[in-house]
């Protein structure tokens, strides 16, 4: 009896544990099931996903820039490609050997043996494979033609940044720079308002068979395209300020719209074509055109002396501190004397006895050097900050601000006082004085405006005036002064446009202590013309040249006066266009 209660505690036991063990195998399954089913279930739905789907990405359109008018400055071009799209065949069959044939003959050229390998591989892979990109309208309207219904022949349509007028405009409109499968904006708008322009990209779902053959698809989200950026430039007076800069001349021209500070034209060369950064380029062409310097807008971020452009300032704090009036007279002998040192006017001969008037139309040094023994160069910097100058003008690119110096300043740049003869250089724009073109505008502008303006590029920018603390009758004898510098002064050559009111001052920036024929041609002085102008009833405007290293003011008033031809010539044919027809 005991023998058999031992045999079934045995039995009972190895039973219990045999139970114990499968309860355990099930919670160990269970478990197993769990994680798989339950915490692993959206990453393994992904997995098995993504060996019969693909998602691919659909770019957006980029945004346009467009002019004043809406004409396109900076759109897209449609790129047309055609592909080979693979059936699983070993080998081409009749149809499709014709099909290859014909296709070269559109593309009017053979197939590489390396291309037509690829396109058998592609073909038994039932992968697609590029035959050729960026199709013409021709050979894309034989594509369709002869490959209407071709279930091999696949053509696709995407969109590249173009650039229809290549160069013009360029440092306003920047350019786009490609890394790795996106485009960016480099410079000028295209970086700017990078992500209005972008706008925002799309998503498919494709579908695929084990082969990898495209089953279906499915668009998850459409592509939105890109804001419109419209700019204030006038393309046909961009197109007239290309034209008439001078080859080979580095420098900048500046047309602006005194009231609203509308930027209606801006060249800055070197330029470049935006268009060569959307394909590959070489180190070396990269290296070439970096020494060239082509991206320095210099109209906004390079610094000029103003030369005699800054007589306006000095004649402005002299007129309303006391020092001159509309009567005063100076004797020009050629030179004056301070400090132990002479002081030459242009004219070493002199000039004999001028007025105010005739000295600021002759450019005439020696009534200037006269205010310079008198005046303060505290009072000079506090006129030229009051005309905008040494201050940024508040555009949304970036830009230099110059140098107005001050006593102050010189100490605590240069650690020594300021010397009175520094202010006689001072006086006539030279000097540490340093100024951008825009500057030189903005200064212009207000002279006729009574308010400094704040430069617009972009047609939906606020218009913003700042008052000017100049008093209206300065201003007055600052007009009278640039009428006179057209009439019978230095500006003479635009003073003699047949119904074109103009005001100007030119001005000859020295670029170094020494004499240009010591130190060659790179040190030849910088020429300047800055004016308001208006074709009879026509809205006025300001126009500032600013051209490097050519020795004198004449090729600037040149390049003015061919400005003012053409712009002039430009409304009369408008003009006559819009007469209605008898």
């Amino acid at each position: 009896m005991m023998k058999n209660d031992t045999l079934t505690n045995q039995v009972n036991k190895k039973i219990s544990l045999l139970l114990l063990a499968f309860i355990i195998i099930l919670l160990i399954i269970a478990s197993r099931l769990f994680y798989l089913q339950i915490y692993l279930a959206h990453h393994l739905f992904t997995l098995s996903q993504r060996n019969f789907t693909r998602m691919q990405a659909t770019s957006s359109p980029r945004g346009n820039i467009v002019d004043a008018n809406g004409i396109l400055l900076a759109t897209n071009r449609p790129i047309i490609n055609v592909y080979w799209k693979g059936s699983g065949n070993i080998q081409f069959n009749n149809e499709q050997q014709t099909a290859l044939y014909q296709i070269e003959a559109i593309l009017n050229s053979m197939l590489e043996p390396d291309k037509q390998q690829a396109i058998r591989i592609a073909e038994k892979q039932s992968k697609t494979i590029l035959l050729a990109s960026d199709l013409s309208f021709e050979q894309l309207s034989k594509f369709a033609e002869q490959f209407a219904s071709n279930g091999n022949i696949l053509i696709t349509t995407h969109f590249k940044r173009f650039y229809p007028y290549n160069n013009v405009a360029c440092h306003i409109l920047g350019y786009l720079n490609q890394t790795s499968l996106e485009s960016m904006g480099k410079m000028g708008l295209e970086q700017i308002f990078e992500d209005a322009l972008k706008g925002e990209s799309g998503s498919i779902l494709r579908t695929i068979n084990a082969v990898g053959q495209h089953i279906n698809e499915k668009e998850l989200k459409r592509a939105i395209a890109g804001k419109t950026i419209q700019t204030t430039l006038d393309l046909p007076i961009q197109t007239i300020a290309e034209e008439v800069f001078p080859p080979d001349i580095a420098g900048s021209i500046i047309i602006l719209d005194p009231e609203t500070g509308d930027i209606k034209a801006l060249v800055s060369r070197p330029n470049f074509d935006p268009n060569i950064f959307l394909g590959p380029m070489s180190q070396a062409s990269w290296q070439e055109l970096q020494e060239k310097k082509p991206f320095l807008n210099r109209a906004f971020s390079a610094c000029y002396p103003p030369a005699s452009i800054f007589k306006l300032v000095t004649l402005s704090s002299a007129y309303e501190i006391g020092l001159v009036d509309q009567t005063t007279k100076t004797c020009c002998r050629g030179y004056t004397r301070f400090g132990g040192r002479d002081y030459h006017c242009k004219r070493h001969e002199g000039h004999g006895l001028l007025t105010i008037k005739e000295s600021l139309a002759q450019s005439c040094n020696i009534l200037f050097f006269e205010l310079g023994k008198r005046i303060n160069i505290n009072t000079l910097a506090d006129y030229a900050k009051r005309f905008g100058l040494g201050q940024n003008t508040g555009l949304i690119f970036a830009e230099k601000e110059g140098v107005i110096p001050t006593t102050a300043w010189k100490f605590q740049h240069k650690g020594e006082p300021w010397w009175p003869g520094e202010t006689l250089s001072a006086v006539i724009g030279q000097s540490f004085l340093l100024v951008t073109p825009i500057q030189i505008a903005c200064m212009i502008s207000s002279i006729f405006t009574g308010y400094l303006v704040k430069p617009r590029i972009l047609a939906t920018e606020a218009i913003e005036k700042k008052d000017l603390n100049i008093q209206k009758e300065t201003l007055k004898f600052l007009r009278r002064l640039m009428k006179k510098v057209v009439k019978m002064g230095t500006g003479r050559r635009v003073g003699r446009i047949r119904d074109m009111q103009v005001y100007a001052k030119t001005g000859t920036a020295q670029t170094a202590a020494l004499g240009k024929e010591t130190l060659g041609g790179h040190y030849l002085e910088h020429a300047w013309f800055a004016g308001y102008f208006h074709y009879k009833n026509n809205k006025p405007l300001t126009m500032v040249i600013m051209l490097e290293h050519v020795g004198s003011a004449t090729p600037a008033l040149q390049t003015a006066s061919s400005f003012l031809v053409k712009y002039r010539r430009m409304l009369e044919n408008s003009t006559m266009a819009q007469k209605p027809t008898k």
